[in-house]
């Protein structure tokens, strides 16, 4: 062989992949939608948390150190959502809900109040409509129409009262009596027979002059009598038909309340008073308070009305 002769020379090539290069990856990917998934969480719990808890977890991630140190309403304090967290959550959150109930007490108030209103002025109505109804009664009937002058009737704070008033020539009782005349009869069972048009109850009072009274047993006076002519009235007008049920309380108030205050002795001061009694005042009554707005004080005497 020559001298000039080369060598052979045998590469060998390794082929493959480029090898393995770990699982770090997975690890980053991981920790990247924890985090997600983590910040999702803390997005959706700042929208529906209330900014009295919000402000308490602010202050415990701002000062956690100082609190716990020297306590407060939200260190150590078995009260608050979150222990050492500045200013207790749950008092603030139940002050914001007391707040929101008062806001909704105020407007039921409020609601009650126009309700009421508007039954009161429909009720209004309905006792202005029975006072026409009475009055054209009266112009109608030829009885009662003779006692026109001694029939009074006017809307009060009450309700509607009806008074039938004695005249000099033409009293509605016999003298010291409580036997009502034949004519005062009539007129009070056409009146109670009128009464059933509504719904409202009845407050009947007798009332007398300031005569005092003379006669009888002792101790009778012009108190009783003023009640028992209540009280004979109320049977009449049931003997009209009215319900018995629509009576609320009969009175005897002898001289307290006048109608002629100047003249206490005149025969108009003798008199029946009926009065239709609107929801207020039938309230009031039935609390045992004073009527509201009343016109005439009731009197200590008091007959309860299925008295005979």
């Amino acid at each position: 062989m020559a001298d000039d002769q080369q060598p052979i020379v045998v590469k060998r090539i390794k082929k493959g992949g480029g090898g393995h290069h770990g699982g770090a990856w997975k690890i980053a990917y991981a920790d990247f939608v924890t985090a997600m998934m983590a910040f999702f969480l803390l997005m959706w719990l700042l929208g529906s948390t209330a900014k009295g808890d919000l402000k308490g977890i602010a202050d415990y991630f701002q000062t956690p150190l100082k609190v716990a140190m020297f306590g407060g309403s939200g260190s150590g304090d078995a009260t608050s959502v979150i222990q050492g967290g500045g200013t207790d959550l749950t008092r603030e959150h139940g002050q914001k809900k007391a707040g929101e109930t008062d806001d909704r007490r105020r407007t039921m108030n409020l609601r009650e109040a126009d309700l009421r209103e508007q039954f009161e002025r429909i009720e209004k109505q309905k006792l202005e409509g029975l006072k026409a109804q009475l009055e054209k009664l009266i112009d109608a009937n030829p009885i009662l129409s003779q006692f026109k002058k001694q029939l009074l009737i006017d809307m009060t704070t009450e309700g509607l009262r009806i008074q039938i008033v004695d005249e000099k020539n033409r009293p509605m009782f016999d003298s010291a009596s409580s036997e009502l005349k034949p004519y005062t009869k009539v007129i009070l069972r056409e009146i109670g027979n009128a009464l059933n048009g509504v719904e409202n109850r009845l407050s009947l009072s007798g009332h007398t002059d300031a005569t005092p009274y003379a006669g009888g047993e002792k101790g009778f006076g012009n108190w009783e009598l003023s009640t028992n002519r209540a009280n004979s009235s109320r049977r009449e007008l049931l003997a009209g038909g009215m319900k018995e049920g629509k009576m609320l309380r009969v009175v005897g108030q002898a001289s307290t309340v006048l109608f002629d205050e100047k003249d206490p002795y005149a025969a108009s001061n003798r008199r029946i008073s009926i009065i239709v009694l609107n929801k207020r005042t039938e309230e009031s009554i039935m609390r045992d308070g004073k009527p509201e707005g009343s016109g005439e004080e009731e009197s200590v005497l008091s007959v309860p009305a299925r008295t005979e």
